[in-house]
């Protein structure tokens, strides 16, 4: 077994790179909870919290949202709501969802899980020569990159392979394909990829262009840490135009895309959707076994579950530190994946991505007693509905927090400046979601007197993105500052419950 720990680097560039439409708030270090100290005395809760203290209506209104904002907080022990405004209002849940997820995974799957990318032959080695077929089999890996191909190329030389005399074969069948997640977001999006039981680089191409005179040399890679590997499963061309800036179609087994002249500049480069992620990873690792000295034919689809003799096999890290990653780089690929293998431990493979969200309300309902009605993993389609109080009464269930809290990220508590807030005396692991107009938070406060509380934050314009949506913007106008108020919001409302425990 191999472990690239450079995954990491993969995933803050992954969340850097969506945007305020994006469902990824990462930091580009890694943050490590701060010692807290004990609760804090009733003459520092006096010094910090404020004399008048405005009712919950009143600061959801100066937020001057617009559309909905459903709010529920609830004491963790007795599952007493302590404050609420419109916590029955389902709303979007955007990136929340990843939490839902992560509970299912971790309470079906189990948090010591692993994912196996296994290279197989279909007959014996002999004298180099591998007599059969050889075939790369994906158990879903969300995390798997070309340099752990690499590794796989490697060993698949020390195995003594040089050659085969049958197919080289790509299998993604352990989970379900999609190729794409939510199909009302733009194509060229690249948290919004393809989905199979094979996976590489979170199922993105590296796409990079430079001005060379009056034209632009353009290049496809499947970049990592030690390898940029061309691939010819994607092709890009440069149009005199300047809209839309992306087009995108199928030709065949090849991503066919274009891109506006007048939109490029001199040079830059972005991370584009795979939508073959299985022959995607196998013409990555054919380039990788010829550097190797294993000459392999053009990749194939395999269709039927496949057997063979293992030669060599990359086993992922654990379930649970791969859901916390999921949390804190909200990473729509890994959530999916996270969600399917779930429903396939409970009920067998599920058909897609939406029977195996149904799947997962069902099974909330079931086990916690909570209605959700979310239609994907990750949140990334804004048809999901949660309400405030339905996800605080999931918070505080019993044994949620205990599976939960260890996964969520830390959340910074701020100011009204905006400066952080090191010495507060209450602190705070949640998961946020973002979409144009959509703005979530939920999580749990240890709060100044040392009580968890749990909390959920949904906030909505769901007309205005509507509205945006009709644009074909990637972040249109309005939003920005729409998610800046709505964090604002967040933060007087987890000040305000850190503080004063009524429950």
């Amino acid at each position: 077994m191999r472990t690239i720990f450079t995954r990491r680097a993969a995933l803050a560039l992954l969340a850097g790179s969506a945007g305020t439409a994006a469902l990824a708030e990462a930091p580009l270090t890694s943050l490590r909870p701060r010692p807290r100290p004990g609760p804090a005395s009733a003459e520092e809760i006096a010094r910090l919290a404020p004399r008048a203290r405005p009712s919950l209506a009143d600061i959801i209104s100066s937020a001057n949202l617009g559309g909905s904002v459903s709010v529920a907080v609830a004491d963790v022990e007795t599952g007493e709501i302590i404050e609420e405004q419109d916590a029955a209002t389902a709303l979007p849940p955007a990136s929340v969802t990843k939490a839902l997820t992560a509970l299912y995974a971790l309470e079906t799957v189990g948090p010591r899980h692993r994912f196996a990318t296994r290279l197989l032959a279909t007959g014996p080695v002999a004298d180099g020569r591998l007599d059969g077929d050889l075939i790369l089999a994906g158990g879903g890996d969300p995390l798997l990159q070309t340099d752990e191909l690499a590794a796989l190329a490697v060993d698949l030389r020390a195995a003594g392979v040089t050659e085969i005399t049958g197919r080289f074969l790509v299998w993604g069948g352990a989970l379900p394909y999609e190729d794409e997640i939510d199909d009302s977001q733009l194509d060229h999006l690249g948290y919004n990829p393809a989905v199979s039981g094979l996976n590489l680089n979170f199922n993105r191409v590296h796409f990079e262009w430079a001005r060379t005179g009056s034209d632009y040399r353009v290049t496809l890679d499947a970049r990592s840490a030690a390898h940029s590997p061309v691939v010819s499963v994607a092709r890009m061309r440069v149009e005199n135009r300047s809209v839309p800036i992306y087009t995108y179609a199928a030709d065949g087994e090849i991503d066919d895309w274009t891109v506006a002249r007048a939109a490029l500049g001199d040079g830059g480069a972005r991370w584009l959707p795979v939508r073959r992620p299985a022959l995607y990873a196998g013409d990555v690792f054919r380039t990788l076994a010829q550097a190797q000295g294993v000459t392999l034919p053009a990749a194939g689809r395999l269709e039927e579950t496949p057997g063979g003799i293992e030669l060599a096999r990359h086993d992922s890290p654990e379930m649970e530190p791969i859901i916390r990653d999921m949390l804190r780089y909200s990473t729509n690929l890994t959530a999916e994946v996270v969600g399917l293998t779930a429903t396939g431990a409970l009920s067998g493979r599920p058909d897609d991505i939406p029977s195996s969200a149904r799947a997962m309300n069902d099974w909330l309902a079931r086990t916690h007693g909570v209605s959700t009605a979310v239609v994907d993993h990750s949140g990334l389609g804004d048809a999901s509905r949660v309400a405030a109080r339905d996800m605080v009464a999931l918070l505080s269930a019993p044994g949620v927090m205990g599976r939960l809290s260890p996964v969520l990220k830390e959340h910074d508590l701020r100011d009204a400046e905006g400066a952080p807030m090191t010495t507060y005396p209450a602190s705070v692991r949640a998961k946020t979601g973002t979409l144009n107009f959509v703005s979530a938070l939920a999580g749990y406060i240890r709060t100044a007197q040392d009580r968890d509380v749990a909390f959920a934050i949904f906030c909505g314009n769901l007309e205005r993105r509507e509205v945006a949506k009709a644009t074909g913007e990637e972040i249109p106008d309005g939003a920005r500052p729409y998610a800046a108020r709505a964090r604002n919001l967040q933060q007087v409302l987890l000040r305000r419950w850190g503080l004063v425990h009524t429950g």
